[in-house]
């Protein structure tokens, strides 16, 4: 969590990545990728990173970064009132 909002986490082996919805077509091309279907239907803007995609410390880093760049411009997870 960043500012409130979902950046990454872990589900099982992979690396679960928030991230700009419009670059989402563009990213699933690269080693690793998939949408991510945790409640048995894709999320825009979510994706799975297999580790075979974040193998290298540079990949890693390069999810970071994309997360962060977008992460101003995600909603929220807080919920009111809390």
């Amino acid at each position: 969590m960043v500012n409130d909002k979902m950046l990454m986490g872990v589900i099982k082996d992979n690396l679960m990545v928030r991230i700009d919805p419009l670059k989402q077509d563009e990213y699933l091309k690269e080693r690793g990728c998939s949408l991510m279907d945790f409640t048995k239907r894709t999320m825009k803007g979510y994706l799975n990173i297999d580790p075979k995609g974040v193998d290298m410390d540079e990949d890693l880093d390069k999810w970071i970064t994309r997360c962060m760049k977008f992460n101003p411009f995600a909603k929220s997870s807080k919920k009111n009132g809390r």
